[in-house]
């Protein structure tokens, strides 16, 4: 099916200038994945590379916390979606899974600690999150009679966390 050159251009600012990721700008274009890539490389090939645009645009968009903001945000985005695609795969052998899943952790843990560097509330919400960690693995092992309390707890107090520091 052919798409108007309107569905084009906004398929291109939703990922340029919105920095949506490509996947989620098509899906919001209602355009497959497959045209929106073939419509970017299209575009790099005539001249007009949309992720060194998206990139300039980021730069100079703001202060480098709100730059690394945007860039965490879409990393983020990117890894929920291939983490999803990832578990929903029936096609991808299981040793393969957890080699693809390992390099998703290694690269989800690299960017949040880059991040940090950066983001204060990003070096909160993780410290505050592996505090967490840490007393729950302590009233596991020294008061596992309260540890459903707990979860019971925690799982409330979430939200406040990603609301302070997320």
């Amino acid at each position: 099916m052919a798409h108007p050159k309107e569905t084009r251009d906004t398929l291109r600012r939703a990922y340029v200038f919105s920095t949506l990721s490509l996947e989620l700008a098509a899906i919001q274009c209602g355009v497959s994945f497959a045209t929106a890539g073939r419509w970017k490389k299209e575009a790099r090939e005539n001249g007009d590379d949309w992720d060194v645009i998206r990139s300039a645009n980021m730069l100079a968009s703001g202060a480098p916390e709100d730059v690394a903001r945007s860039i965490l945000a879409s990393l983020m985005t990117q890894f929920q979606v291939t983490l999803e695609k990832v578990n929903t795969a029936d096609d991808i052998p299981a040793q393969e899974r957890v080699t693809l899943l390992a390099s998703l952790t290694d690269g989800y843990s690299k960017a949040i600690a880059a991040s940090k560097k950066i983001l204060l509330e990003t070096s909160q919400l993780a410290t505050s999150m592996e505090t967490m960690k840490l007393f729950s693995t302590f009233i596991q092992e020294h008061y596992p009679q309260h540890l459903t309390a707990f979860v019971e707890v925690l799982e409330a107090f979430g939200p406040v966390l990603e609301k302070n520091y997320g």
